[in-house]
């Protein structure tokens, strides 16, 4: 697939260019819309936006810096192959971070965040047999929630800087493997909240976000030319 797949919106010129552009690309690659590999023209790019070929450029900086590009001068630029050792560093700190969250929610049993959380857990539900690949918004969604009903709403800040190649990698699984099992996770990470089991909640996270470590393998089996094998 290449640039005509990008989902882009007109742009807004009231406001600056160069954010929105990072927005669009950056989703276009998590979503695999734009393959491993796939070359960007600036010039291309900068025609579909209807923008110059500077703010471009600074996008392309940018998602380099976030490892999502690759700059080869004279050569062009490029979607990098997924790093396995980020997604899996990315895993690392999100498991040591949202356990506590949920504890701390399992302690805390904020005002209507149980509630909040079942409603949530609906509305994934309804995508089962529908559109999977939309899961990882509610997903995102679910896990901001608890970040924000623990008090901690600039952890899910640090934890969004760092995890674009998980979410690679999340988009191909909520597209083959079965979503009923992660709705499930959910489910019981809640129900310990709702019982005021922090131990039980720290578990069931725990679990939830080991779970790619066994997904992970059968990813890179079906999608071998995704991932970089200088990067494992």
């Amino acid at each position: 697939m290449g640039i005509e797949t990008i989902q882009i919106e007109p742009v807004d010129q009231s406001a600056p260019v160069g954010p929105q552009l990072i927005r669009a690309l950056r989703q276009s690659i998590i979503r695999n819309h734009l393959e491993p590999g796939t070359r960007l023209s600036e010039a291309e790019i900068g025609a579909k936006f209807g923008v110059s070929r500077q703010p471009v450029r600074e996008a392309f900086i940018k998602l380099a810096e976030e490892g999502l590009l690759e700059i080869r001068p004279q050569r062009g630029s490029f979607v990098r192959k997924i790093s396995v050792g980020a997604v899996l560093d990315a895993r690392f700190v999100r498991e040591a971070v949202e356990a506590d969250i949920a504890k701390a929610c399992a302690t805390m049993r904020p005002a209507g965040l149980v509630e909040d959380l079942r409603r949530q857990i609906a509305a994934q539900a309804r995508l089962v047999d529908q559109h999977p690949a939309a899961f990882v918004p509610l997903d995102d969604e679910f896990h901001h929630t608890l970040a924000k009903g623990a008090g901690r709403p600039n952890a899910w800040a640090v934890i969004v800087g760092m995890k674009s190649q998980m979410d690679r990698v999340r988009q191909m699984t909520s597209a083959h493997f079965p979503l009923e099992h992660l709705i499930a996770q959910h489910t019981a990470v809640v129900d310990a909240i709702d019982a005021g089991d922090p131990a039980a909640a720290e578990k069931a996270m725990r679990g939830h976000l080991q779970m790619i470590l066994s997904d992970l393998p059968a990813i890179r089996e079906a999608f071998p030319d995704y991932f970089d094998p200088d990067a494992a």
